[in-house]
């Protein structure tokens, strides 16, 4: 058996793009923080989730075996407000928290089919592994690394002598960073909870040895990531905010625990950015992938989108963005078209001088190089040297990667307008005449339900008519 091809990932822990060296050869397992589910997630979260599916796809497309964890928070954890974001939930829209995390995980794991996301290997809740989180806490008492004060227990960081390894804090500097106002029964304002007393009248909560309680925020990923990968496992991957506090603990914990390393690469996706400013709730300019259709936009326009900047670069989304990724994956989709319904007997072992799918396997193994990826499969598009059935194999073959479903419809645009789309264009070119842009985004939804895109320029309405 030939070996399998090396790839290269940046690892957050040393700062560095190095050869991935699994602990099992030809497999590697992964876990991925998932979502905290008490309100929709957005297209700035399911980037972080894309890049773990690209990941996975990328290794799998290289032959190897992987084991995919990605955990669903659905436990509650106070915040920096003292606010517990499931149980105000709950509060605010008259349901049982347990409502709220199952509608809440639905949604997140629809939007993630929307995007073409398979859904992980193994989705552990954390809610069903209390126990373990338990059984973890009393092993950091045990091996002095934590302490309990009337039913609080808290990680001693001094005892720690990696902790600020990942992120680079020094710990003479930190502050008291970890979703908890300072607690004054703490030893250190540094020190963080793997496990809360709950305060009278509290829903969530569970047994311990210290009382009735809910866990820390951070002890649920390492408890899980254990039980479901092993005492050592090859990638752990989240979002750019979650490397301090949340990975910083994690490792804490988990090493603090078992005594060794137990994560061989930490890999960080950057924001997603809304006109330049960071997506989120607070800031009111939440989009979700669902509603991406009102807005003119396939959902996998987005996941195109995504593919044209690295996962460790930011991404801005726009408009314009979003109309140029359209068009992109028209024209593969339009190439994937014309090269006829078979093609299986292309052989694409016997790549032309080109060398297209060496280049496509040289730019995924390369920290998952999507943009350079993407580039070459329109360049494989756009081909001289290639017959039409080549082409459709490549991009097929390309596809197993970047997951934009190619042999869909192109999709190509029509002459002829729908019944009823003159008027709505006529009334949504006066709406921004007078700047009444919120008629005009409505009205926009209903042309993109009538299959027409409009793109507005400085000489007006430009539009699309989708078959």
């Amino acid at each position: 058996m030939e070996p399998l091809p090396t790839i290269r990932l940046y690892n957050s822990l040393t700062r560095s793009v190095e050869p991935l060296d699994p602990i099992t050869p030809g497999r590697v397992t992964i876990y991925t923080c998932g979502s905290t589910v008490y309100r929709y997630a957005h297209i700035g979260n399911l980037r972080t989730y894309l890049f773990g599916d690209l990941l996975r796809r990328v290794l799998q497309y290289l032959g190897y075996e992987v084991l995919y964890v990605k955990n669903v928070t659905d436990v509650g954890h106070m915040r920096e407000t003292g606010e517990d974001p499931i149980l105000l939930a709950a509060e605010v829209e008259g349901r049982s928290p347990n409502e709220i995390a199952e509608f809440y995980t639905a949604a997140w794991l629809e939007d993630e089919e929307l995007l073409n996301m398979p859904p992980a290997d193994v989705i552990p809740r954390a809610t069903e592994h209390i126990a373990e989180m338990v059984a973890l806490t009393e092993t950091l008492i045990e091996r002095g690394l934590a302490y309990e004060v009337d039913g609080n227990v808290y990680f001693d960081v001094s005892a720690f002598a990696g902790y600020g390894q990942l992120s680079g804090q020094r710990l003479d500097h930190m502050k008291a960073g970890h979703r908890v106002d300072v607690e004054h029964d703490k030893r250190d304002p540094e020190d963080f909870a793997l496990w809360k007393r709950a305060e009278p009248g509290r829903v969530m909560k569970w047994p311990s040895p210290w009382g009735d309680g809910f866990p820390g925020w951070h002890i649920e990923c390492s408890a899980m990531s254990i039980k479901y990968l092993g005492e050592r496992f090859d990638i752990h991957t989240g979002g750019i905010d979650l490397k301090f506090p949340h990975h910083e603990d994690e490792i804490a914990q988990s090493e603090g625990a078992l005594g060794h390393r137990v994560v061989s690469v930490w890999m960080h996706g950057e924001f997603l950015t809304l006109a330049d400013a960071k997506m989120a709730k607070s800031a009111g300019n939440v989009i979700r992938v669902s509603d991406l259709p009102e807005k003119g936009f396939e959902p996998l326009a987005f996941r195109y989108l995504a593919l044209t900047a690295h996962y460790r670069s930011k991404l801005d989304f726009t408009a314009a963005a979003m109309q140029a990724a359209t068009s992109g994956l028209r024209r593969l989709r339009r190439a994937v078209a014309e090269g006829g319904s078979d093609g299986a007997d292309v052989d694409l072992a016997a790549d032309p001088a080109g060398g297209y799918r060496a280049r496509f396997v040289a730019a995924v193994s390369e920290d998952l190089g999507m943009p350079a990826a993407l580039a070459l499969a329109q360049s494989v598009a756009s081909a001289d040297d290639l017959s039409p059935a080549h082409k459709r194999a490549l991009l097929l073959d390309f596809d197993r990667v970047l997951g934009l479903e190619l042999d869909a419809p192109p999709d190509e645009p029509l002459t002829e307008m729908p019944a009823g789309a003159a008027e709505l264009l006529e009334r949504r070119a006066a709406a921004r005449a007078t700047r009444d842009f919120s008629t005009s985004d409505a009205l926009r939804g209903e042309l993109a339900a009538l299959g027409i895109d409009v793109r507005d320029t400085p000489d007006g309405q430009v539009t699309t008519v989708r078959r």
